[in-house]
Parts: structure tokens; C-alpha cells; sequence
């Protein structure tokens, strides 16, 4: 994927990730009153060792004190030092809880020993640290001290190293532990990272068609127009006819307009309107397409070719009982079923009474001459054909017509049926010339913008009338 789709996925996911980012404040919030506050104080030891007279003696004196002092150090956590404190504080406490609370460092580039002690009592950690720090003082005496006897052999007692408690523990006034901001940003953060992890995950799973992007990654087959959605479009089917002024309206036209523009290679203006499943407008694309370009000036005829479920009749409202499905039988001529609708060069050849066998139909010799007779009478013939995937009726038509155009449902179609759509028609080698896109969003990222598809290229449609029927 590129930069732009993830910017489109973090757009449609936002309310997704802002409730992962306030969820996480949140948990990072309770986490931190639920934990019980934890104080820390610190005292400091100073340790020394005998100096000498001269300049040999310094140095081996103060190398002396560097190596002691991490053994000092070290020291602290051990029984030897902690149980006399607890002893003496008469701490509810066992030698190895409190080596939990304890711990001691050797300052850098120092002879300073500190001793650290958290607890929850602030007064309680202060006493500790200080009492830690004596004990060890009187521990580091007593086994440093060594016995020497002189000439006169009198016995003398020394230590050759010095602790000094040079820093009391104070009692601390604010806790170290827990850190309410730096919780409720980490929470932030984690929510945020869950958030978009979600969305990127959601965009992954979701196989539904939504943007011309996705049918750029399945297909080369252009979109040639964007049909808002409209959530009156069943009590207004035809929204060219009933409001011309409306966005949905302007869609169409500006879909009228791309299409003369749709294979300049072909001397006939014949296309099968279809879809890859039902419900996906193709029967009221084909209609209200039909109407623009009637309003342009062009002859048109729109055939209803879904002889499964046919709806041109109904939504036009004229009289479907006689149509393509006699004509093909030989009970009636082109004459007899053709009839014309508005007031403008628009006319309608229903579909007629619903036969056993629609592909058979579609498929015959008497179509193939039907489809030539009509392109020679007609500037522009569409065809409502039915889905290309729950039958074959459609691509057999699309053989004998020369072209279709498939209507994708945004948020509907899935990108494996548009790609079974396409499929379809390529194995009996009849092309898909365009594709139109219906029922998208007015609002958010995937959001029809007016005229995305043609809009200012002109609403004229450049074909010069032909013959008449009959």
C-alpha cells in the first residue's frame, strides 16, 4: 500500500483510533490510582581509608577506597546489615523483604556510598535508610578492624578504612511511584498504537469495494463515472427525470459525457449494463443514463435484457407484458415492441414476458441480428443485462453486443467479485469498456466530491441522428 492508503485507512478508522487513544488514557489513568504510592529517601556514607605520608602511599590509599567502596555497596543487601535493622526497628519484616526495599550504589568518580529504601510509609523509608546506613558503618568496622602487636608486644585494635554517615534520609514529600503523567502517555501511546493497528488490520480483512483506488488495484478497466448514494433512490429511481438539479442528477451527466469518449474504436454505440452481483443499481444506471443522453440530443434506446427479473417497465412505467423476449421468439417485430418515453429521442424496448430459458435467448442467432438492426437505428443502445456471477446471461450478451460496462456498489461489492466479474467476460472474450462506481459516500475520506467523473468537460453529446425504426 501506499502513503495515500494509509492516510484514507487512518481517515475512515479515526473514530476507532480516538477511542483506542481515550481508552488508553483512561487505563493508564485507573492503573495509576489503583497502585499504592511508593516513597523514596536516600542516605549517604563517606568512606576513607588511613592516609600516608607521602605520594606513593595516597595513591595506593585512595585506589584502596575505590575498590572497597563497590564491595561496600554490595554489602548492604546482605543479612549481616539488614537484620540488625530490623531488629532494631522491630520492622514486621523478614531479612529478604526488606533486601527488596534496599538498594545501594557506588557514586561514580566518588568515595560516596547511597542508600536507597522505598517504601510506602515516606517517615518509615527515611528511618530505614538511615538506620541501613549506620549498620553498615559499624558492619564495615568490624571486619576491616585487624589486631597488631608491637615490639613491647602490647596488641592494638585499627581499621584501615573509615565509614562516615555524611547524609540523613529525610522523609520524602512527594511519591516516586506510580507516575500518574507518564502512565497516562504511555497509555496514550499504547491506545494509539492499538488504534491504528485496528484500522490497518480492519483495511486488510475488508475485502468491499469503497474508492476508485481499490478498483485500480483489481483491475486497467477505467471508472468512468461516481454515482452518489442516495438513500431515496428507491422512491425516485429515476433522479434525472424527477430532479435534474440534484448532485446525483449531475453524476449521470457527467457519466453521459465520459462515455463518448469510452472505445472511439467502435463504429457502434451498443453497451451491456451490468453487474458482478444483484442489487448494485445497474438497472437504474442504465435508465437514468439513458435519459442524459436523450436530454443531450442523442437517439437512445434502452433494452431491457434481464429477462430473469426485469424492472425497466416498472421504473419507467410503461407497459412491459410485450418486448424483447416475443421479439426474439418471432411474435412480434421491432416495431410492435419498441416505445417511445419522454419528450425527448428516447425509447424503451421492455423486456417482455419472463422465458425457461434466458441464456439460450440472449445467446441465439435472432439477438445477434437484433443487436445489428438496433445499432443501425440508434446513436446509443444500452442493455440491462443481469449479474455476470450468479449467471451467464450477461456475458453471453456482451459477446454479441461488443462492450460492457460494470456498476460496482461502493461498500457493497467485494473486490474478489468484481475480479470474478471481469473473469467472466474475459473467458468468452468480451470486453469490459468501463466501469461505474454507484451508492458513494457523500461524507468521509471515500467521499464523491460533485463532478468528480468528467464534471466541466461539457454536458454535449456528439452523435448525429440515424434512421428511424420500423
Amino acid at each position: 500500500m501506499e502513503l495515500r492508503d494509509y492516510i484514507r485507512i487512518l481517515r475512515q478508522n479515526w473514530v476507532i483510533i480516538v477511542a483506542c487513544v481515550l481508552l488508553g488514557i483512561g487505563a493508564g489513568a485507573v492503573y495509576s490510582l489503583t497502585q499504592t504510592p511508593l516513597y523514596s529517601s536516600s542516605a549517604k556514607v563517606f568512606v576513607s581509608t588511613s592516609n600516608g605520608g607521602t605520594i606513593g602511599e595516597l595513591t595506593q590509599g585512595s585506589t584502596f577506597t575505590q575498590q572497597r567502596v563497590t564491595t561496600y555497596a554490595d554489602l548492604v543487601g546482605t543479612p549481616i546489615v539488614l537484620l540488625p535493622v530490623v531488629g532494631d526497628l522491630q520492622l514486621d519484616l523478614t531479612g529478604e523483604e526488606l533486601t527488596r526495599k534496599v538498594s545501594a550504589a557506588a557514586l561514580p568518580d566518588t568515595t560516596l556510598i547511597e542508600i536507597t529504601v522505598t517504601d510506602p510509609d515516606p517517615a518509615l523509608a527515611a528511618e530505614i535508610a538511615t538506620a541501613v546506613s549506620e549498620s553498615l558503618t559499624k558492619v564495615v568496622a568490624s571486619i576491616e578492624t585487624t589486631q597488631t602487636t608491637d615490639a613491647a608486644g602490647e596488641t592494638t585494635s585499627a581499621s584501615p578504612v573509615s565509614l562516615t554517615l555524611v547524609q540523613h534520609a529525610a522523609v520524602p514529600q512527594k511519591p516516586i511511584s506510580p507516575n500518574v503523567p507518564l502512565n497516562i502517555v504511555l497509555g496514550a501511546f499504547i491506545g494509539l498504537a492499538l488504534g491504528i493497528g485496528i484500522a490497518v488490520l480492519r483495511a486488510t480483512l475488508d475485502t468491499r469495494i469503497r474508492s476508485e483506488r481499490d478498483v485500480e488495484l483489481i483491475t486497467d478497466t477505467p471508472v468512468i463515472g461516481g454515482i452518489v448514494f442516495d438513500p431515496k433512490a428507491k422512491e425516485r429511481p429515476l433522479i434525472v427525470h424527477a430532479d435534474p438539479h440534484s448532485p446525483r442528477a449531475e453524476s449521470f451527466r457527467s457519466l453521459r459525457t465520459n462515455l463518448q469518449f469510452l472505445d472511439l474504436d467502435r463504429a457502434d454505440r451498443a453497451f451491456v449494463v451490468t453487474s458482478s452481483v444483484e442489487a448494485e443499481g445497474k438497472s437504474t444506471t442504465a435508465a437514468n443514463l439513458s435519459i442524459a443522453l436523450a436530454d443531450a440530443g442523442a437517439r437512445v434506446l434502452l433494452v431491457d435484457a434481464d429477462l430473469r427479473r426485469p424492472k425497466v417497465a416498472s421504473y419507467l412505467g410503461i407497459e412491459g407484458a410485450v418486448g424483447l423476449t416475443d421479439l426474439l421468439i418471432g411474435r412480434a417485430t421491432l416495431a410492435d415492441v419498441i416505445q417511445p418515453w419522454g419528450r425527448d429521442q428516447m425509447f424503451v424496448l421492455p423486456a417482455g414476458q419472463v422465458p425457461p430459458n434466458p441464456s439460450e435467448l440472449l445467446g441465439s442467432t435472432a439477438m445477434l441480428e437484433t443487436v445489428r438492426e438496433l445499432n443501425r437505428a440508434f446513436d446509443v443502445v444500452l442493455f440491462d443485462a443481469p449479474p455476470l456471477l450468479p449467471v451467464t446471461d450477461a456475458a453471453v450478451l456482451t459477446r454479441a453486443v461488443g462492450a460492457a460496462i460494470i456498476v460496482v456498489a461502493a461498500g457493497r461489492a467485494h473486490k474478489g467479485q468484481l475480479k470474478g466479474a471481469i473473469d467472466v467476460l474475459d473467458n468468452v472474450d468480451a470486453p469490459a469498456a468501463g466501469i461505474v462506481l454507484t451508492m458513494l459516500p457523500t461524507k468521509g475520506p471515500d467521499a464523491y466530491g460533485y463532478g468528480r467523473y468528467g464534471y466541466g468537460q461539457g454536458y454535449g453529446y456528439g452523435y448525429a441522428p440515424r434512421e428511424t425504426v420500423g
